[in-house]
C-alpha cells in the first residue's frame, strides 16, 4: 500500500504516536533560543486548531485518529503564522509538540499515562 502525504499506510498506534509527540516536545525544548519565540507562537496556534477540531472533551484515541488522518494542515498553519521563518514549518517540531501538549487535556489521560 502506498502512503499518502502526511498519512501512514496503517493506523498509527497510540504508543507510536505519543513517542513522536514527545520527541517533538523535546525538539522544541532543544531549539535555539532565538527561534523559540516563533516556534512557540506556531505551536500555540496549532494547539488552538486542535481544540477547534476536537473540542475540550476528547480521548487519546480521538487525538491519535486525528494525527493518523494526516498533518498537512499543520504545515499550512505554520506557514501562515510564520511565513518568513521556514524553520518553524517543521511538523515534527511544532506539530508534534502541539499534539503532546494537547494530549494532557484528554479525558482518559492522567499523570503521563493513558487510562483504561
Amino acid at each position: 500500500m502506498k502512503a499518502r502525504f502526511g498519512r501512514y499506510p496503517r493506523p498509527v498506534a497510540f504508543e507510536t504516536a505519543i513517542e513522536q509527540w514527545q520527541a517533538g516536545a523535546r525538539r522544541l525544548e532543544a531549539s535555539p533560543p532565538d527561534q523559540r519565540p516563533v516556534l512557540e507562537t506556531v505551536t500555540r496556534e496549532i494547539h488552538a486548531e486542535l481544540r477547534r477540531r476536537l473540542g475540550s472533551a476528547f480521548t487519546t484515541a480521538e487525538l491519535a485518529e486525528l494525527y493518523d488522518a494526516g498533518t498537512a494542515w499543520v504545515a499550512g498553519i505554520a506557514i501562515a503564522v510564520a511565513p518568513a521563518d521556514p524553520y518553524a514549518w517543521d511538523v515534527r517540531v511544532v506539530g508534534d509538540a502541539a499534539f503532546a501538549r494537547y494530549l494532557r487535556e484528554a479525558v482518559d489521560y492522567a499523570g503521563g499515562r493513558r487510562l483504561g
